[in-house]
Parts: structure tokens; sequence; C-alpha cells
């Protein structure tokens, strides 16, 4: 099993995908009160060699010898990407090893404005970042951020790094109801986005559990009036696009990548077929296995049943 890529899985954003984890749970600079990987256990803004790039590297090129079918290699998983100084080197190793593949990089934003990360990133196709309001109280707290980061600066790192990219842009609004869905936050969101000048906008919302219970997803009908009053141009809705059909996999090979997925997200059966390609009840079969030897847990959600990796406790001293 690869320890530092995952996948192909189906994203909601950016079809079929093989992820690329360059940092170790949970290691961020936000503690989004949406994620879905949990909270953050290690929040920090200094940039470390998590993992080698050769390393990373060594994975990348086994997965992909036999040259399978992809509509994105993104740089993402259970903490954020930015962080890793093997982030440039292993994008730069992709595009000049696999330059058929297109490289995503979905990052909070909150390194854009240092310039080496920038560097990092221009050879990159696609870079989404993230912004949800433009004030810095609600800013708070949807992310609960590293205490020294203020909105204002990491607008004008995306504003400074869009200047310098030529590749595709992409801004995501995560969108809570009640909270960045005023006039007055929309107002802030539409003045921030012309900006920066995005080549394309994605609203998203609560999809899976969140960090923390009070999240709630935005209905359609809410998400509709957040793309009216910024602008239907070039805005479009996360999971409305059909997902890719991927091929059918081996039991063994849907197992581990089951099991890869959810200990970085959490899936419900019909995700889980969608990416796999078995039947439900297969996979039913496969989570009743991990389920069984205490792996997986299981949340009930307006969308359906999640499972999710049961965290390891630490051994005991003594």
């Amino acid at each position: 099993m690869q320890r530092h890529i995952f996948g192909p899985v189906l994203s909601r954003r950016l079809g079929l995908s093989l992820g690329v984890d360059l940092v170790p749970f949970k290691v961020c600079s936000y503690d989004c009160a949406y994620c879905e990987c949990g909270h953050t256990t290690e929040m920090t803004l200094a940039r470390q060699e998590f993992v080698p790039a050769g390393v990373v590297m060594a994975e990348l090129r086994r997965v992909l010898s036999t040259r399978p079918a992809l509509d994105s290699i993104t740089f993402a998983g259970s903490g954020e990407p930015t962080l890793s100084l093997a982030l440039g080197p292993v994008i730069a190793a992709i595009k000049r090893e696999f330059p058929e593949y297109t490289v995503s990089v979905l990052t909070n934003g909150s390194l854009l404005s240092d310039t080496a990360v920038q560097d990092e990133l221009l050879p990159a196709d696609r870079v989404i970042p993230t912004l949800s309001s433009v004030s810095q109280q609600t800013f708070e707290r949807i992310h609960h951020p590293d205490p020294s980061l203020k909105i204002a600066d990491i607008i004008d790192g995306m504003v400074s790094f869009r200047k310098r990219y030529t590749g595709q842009l992409w801004l995501e609004l995560f969108i809570i109801p009640g909270l960045n869905t005023t006039d007055e936050e929309l107002a802030g969101l539409k003045a921030a986005i012309g900006r920066i000048r995005p080549d394309y906008i994605q609203l998203n919302t609560l999809d899976r559990p969140p960090a923390d219970t009070w999240v709630r997803a935005a209905s359609a009908s809410e998400l509709e009036r957040v793309r009216t009053v910024l602008g239907t141009t070039g805005i479009g809705i996360a999971g409305t696009t059909p997902p890719v059909s991927p091929g059918v996999m081996g039991r063994t090979a849907a197992a581990d990548l089951m099991y890869a997925m959810l200990c970085r997200r959490p899936a419900t059966v019909e995700d889980l077929v969608r990416v796999t390609g078995l039947s439900g009840d297969e996979v039913t079969e496969i989570l009743g296995s991990f389920e069984r030897d205490g792996k997986i847990s299981s949340h009930r959600m307006e969308r359906g049943v999640f499972y999710a990796i049961v965290p390891e406790l630490p051994a005991r001293k003594g």
C-alpha cells in the first residue's frame, strides 16, 4: 500500500483524482470548523520536509507506470500541502516525467504571500485556494487559524500570486448558511474576487461529518442565491457535475483504496461504489470486515451513513 499516494478517488470537484499527501495527519495552519479530517493536531506556519521528495516520486512512478486515465494529480490529503518543502520538487518532477497529467493543488491559501511558496506553485496547472470571508471575525469563526494570520494579508497574497501565475486559478468558497451568507459578507467576498481575478469559482458546502457539529450544509437554493449575488459567470457548485464512472477494481486493490480513502476523509457506501466500481454489496462486505476489526466507525448524516477510520490510541507508558 502506498503511504503518500492515494486513489484514484472520485472528487466532487476534480473528477477522477490521484491524491498526493505530503503532510502528516493533521498538520495545518487552520483548524477549520467544517474539516472532514477532524481537528488539527499540530498548528503551524513553519514549512518542513515531512517526507523527502524522492520517496514520494518513487511511489508516484509505481502508480503511474501504467499511465492510468486520470482527470488530475491532486496535492491534498490530511493537512495543508504548502507547508511541505517537498511540494515544489514533486510538482516539478511530475511535470518533467509525466507532462500529460494535470497537476492540481488544493490549499487554504494561508502561505500564498510567501514568494518561495509562489515559486513552487508556478508550474502547477491548477491552484485552488479557499476563501470564506473577508471579515477577520468570521474568518476566525470558520477556520480557527494560527493566531498570527490575518485574512487581509491572505487575500493580498492571493492577489500577488495571481499576478505571477499563468495557470488556472480556481477559488473555492466554502458556504456556511447564516455565517458567510449575509449581504455584508457576500459584498465583501465579491469585492475580494474582483481583486483576485480567479479563472473559476467553486461554491462548496458541507458534504461529510465536520469537525464542529454546529456546521450545517447550505441547501441548493441557498447556494443558488450566493451564486446570483456574486454573479453567475464562472461560478459553479461542487458536486453538480455528473461523476466519471471508473472501471471495476479487484477486491484486494479496492479494499486497499477504500482504507486509504477512509484514512483521509469519511465516505458513504455510494461514494466508495463510485470510486471502486464494485457493487454496493461488495463494498458493504469490505466495510463489514473493517468494522469487525475495529478499524472504522459509522456516523449518520443527511446524505447517508458515513464511515471513518477509528483513530489509534497512543500507547501507554510504563
